[in-house]
């Protein structure tokens, strides 16, 4: 199949009508706006619906409602905007709606800037809403990536009946890169795999098959039974759902941790370690939730591994998953920058060197 050259967010737009996407509802917000932009004249042409609704509140609440009769929605915003929409996707944890969220990050706290960022990390692994849920959380690298994931994220998240959650930043949405399409899949609600589903009830039909779309349970012991179900399927889900890379790790006597746009900056810097003689590799999660606790305990917990490096365009908030992880077994420093500020090559390849004296 040829390659074609797009902007991240139009790829990312348009693998979500490939993969049955016909409900969009979203609101303007840089650095995503071409997502809706796009949207708003794709999704008429494959007789989908796209809506620009009043409020970030409002879209994650249509959302809710279209993801409840079956169908395929997604929404995107960033950062503030995601912020916005944390109430409404605690909603759809709690009613178990399957649905895709796109959260193309920018600088932070507050309004912070309009460039691109890790910052929410905290806020989509740990829970931006309240209660005890969790979202399959994907974190691309490249805009290919982007649009893979793309294609299998509505089967999973209506496998797990879970909202799925892309962890994108500004740059990924922002480039063009050479992508490959995949074709598109012929998607059609089918009421008997999806009892669940409000799709319609009425007189004479039998009361007990009514779907109800809800996540509240007045009743102490029925949202205890609910809460222990949701919590079966994110064991399954920590058990089945990791995904990560590893480049250049079997000798690694330092390894990198980094995910995203940063991780793909780490990978320059440990070609560049290696051409010094500096046995250095990455190790990626591609799921950061559920983070891949076990392999990356495998990948460093050998003889040979002396440091670990974690990398972001943030504070340091992968890096508690990090040290959770390896639970002391290797040394961990970081590197990081806020503000959008990227860390470079060169500062990740002088850290390493740094640590490697010593220092």
């Amino acid at each position: 199949m040829a390659l074609t050259l797009m902007k991240g967010s139009e790829a990312i737009a348009e693998a979500a009508i490939r993969a049955g996407a016909r409900f969009f509802f979203g609101y303007p917000i840089t650095p995503q706006t071409e997502i809706p932009e796009y949207m708003s004249a794709r999704m008429p042409e494959v007789g989908g619906c796209f809506l620009q609704a009043e409020s970030e509140v409002a879209a994650i609440n249509m959302i809710y409602g279209a993801a409840g009769t079956g169908a395929r929605a997604i929404t995107s915003s960033s950062s503030p905007g995601v912020s916005l929409k944390q109430e409404g996707i605690s909603y759809c944890a709690g009613a178990q709606l399957p649905c895709v969220i796109l959260n193309v990050m920018r600088g932070g706290p507050g309004l912070g800037n309009i460039q691109a960022s890790q910052g929410d990390y905290f806020q989509g692994v740990k829970g931006g809403g309240n209660g005890d849920y969790h979202l399959l959380t994907y974190a691309p690298a490249s805009v290919q990536e982007a649009i893979d994931i793309m294609m299998f994220a509505f089967d999973k998240a209506e496998q797990y009946r879970v909202p799925v959650l892309f962890l994108a930043d500004g740059i990924i949405a922002q480039m063009m890169e050479p992508v490959e399409m995949p074709e598109m899949v012929d998607f059609k609600i089918d009421p008997e795999k999806k009892p669940w589903a409000a799709t319609g009830w009425k007189p004479g039909d039998d009361p007990a098959k009514r779907a109800q779309i809800n996540s509240i349970y007045i009743n102490t012991e029925d949202l205890s039974v609910h809460n222990d179900e949701l919590q079966k399927v994110y064991r399954e889900i920590e058990a089945n759902e990791c995904r990560y890379e590893e480049y250049m790790t079997e000798d690694a006597e330092f390894v990198i941790t980094a995910f995203g746009t940063v991780a793909r900056i780490a990978k320059s810097a440990v070609d560049e370690l290696r051409e010094k003689g500096i046995k250095a590799g990455l190790f990626r999660p591609i799921t950061v939730w559920p983070f891949p606790y076990k392999a990356l305990a495998d990948c460093v917990c050998r003889d040979g591994v002396k440091a670990v490096l974690d990398v972001e365009c943030n504070e340091g908030q992968m890096l508690e998953d990090v040290k959770l992880g390896l639970n002391g077994a290797k040394p961990v420093d970081f590197f990081g920058h806020c503000g959008s500020q990227m860390p470079t090559t060169a500062e990740i390849v002088t850290k390493i060197l740094a640590m490697k004296e010593g220092k």
